[in-house]
């Protein structure tokens, strides 16, 4: 005979199990096969994604548009499903230009750790959009959200601030596919950054972002056309089995597949 928290149990696992079971066409994607025509368009939004800096137009984002971007972020993946992530919006000039001010003293201070022969090509970049974007985002990453101990999280502690940066690469190729240029400004005092937007302390933040409709999206990084650094080959960057590993057939195999891949830009 079965205990009275047996019998008192038992209609709900039953009850859990028939539901699990009805719902189980609905667990999996309809349709999870890409064609190549979607495919292509994904690896595009890859290839010609850009740091934006100066070829912001003032036009406002519409709200669908922006929807689908920081949706596109919100469904990013995430340790333990704990979407540490949030979202900042700055459309305020006066608190843009608190920022911008900042900006200003962080590069003045940063030109001076190069060398004295890369100070002149780097306080000519421009690198930052904050007055000329219509639209600055933070994200930033709550570690304590859902307790201490997150599944995944309990031996790399990091995990958090990597997702939250998921949710910055999400967005940025989402506001690609939306014709939508993003600038990540990374040169600030992060207090400076915290004190302007009212930044907790328990609060990180990750990504300052410049968001909006471009003039012209340039064909390479600006900073390789500008001669600071070339794009590293994939084939130098390939290790097999360990650090250093050197290939063999398999992996010599793979190296020339690469070498054949086009980006897909234009």
């Amino acid at each position: 005979m079965s205990s009275p928290t047996q019998a008192h149990f038992a209609p709900l696992c039953d009850n859990a199990r028939e539901r699990f079971e009805n719902d189980a066409p609905t667990r999996f994607q309809t349709d999870p096969q890409f064609s190549a025509a979607e495919r292509d368009a994904v690896h595009r939004a890859i290839h010609t994604r850009r740091d934006v800096r100066g070829e912001f137009r003032p036009d406002p984002i519409p709200d669908a548009v922006l929807a689908r971007v920081l949706t596109a972020a919100h469904h990013a993946p995430s340790v333990g499903f704990m979407q540490p992530w949030d979202f900042i919006l700055v459309r305020s000039r006066e608190v843009r230009a608190r920022i911008h001010a900042d900006f200003l003293a962080a590069h003045a201070e940063a030109e001076q750790m190069f060398d004295a022969g890369k100070r002149a090509t780097y306080r000519n970049l421009k690198l930052e959009g904050i007055l000329e974007s219509p639209l600055n985002l933070c994200i930033t990453c709550d570690r304590r959200r859902h307790g201490p101990v997150v599944i995944g999280r309990t031996h790399i502690g990091a995990m958090d601030i990597y997702s939250a940066v998921c949710a910055v690469q999400n967005l940025w190729l989402a506001a690609r596919a939306e014709n939508l240029g993003v600038g990540w400004v990374s040169i600030l005092h992060e207090q400076a950054l915290r004190e302007a937007l009212g930044i907790p302390p328990e609060i990180i933040p990750i990504a300052y972002l410049c968001i909006g409709y471009v003039k012209d999206f340039h064909a390479r990084p600006e900073l390789e056309s500008a001669g600071w650094l070339k794009r590293m080959p994939l084939t130098e960057l390939l290790h097999f089995d360990g650090w250093r590993g050197p290939a063999d057939a398999a992996g010599e195999q793979l190296a020339e597949a690469i070498r054949q891949v086009q980006p897909i830009a234009r």
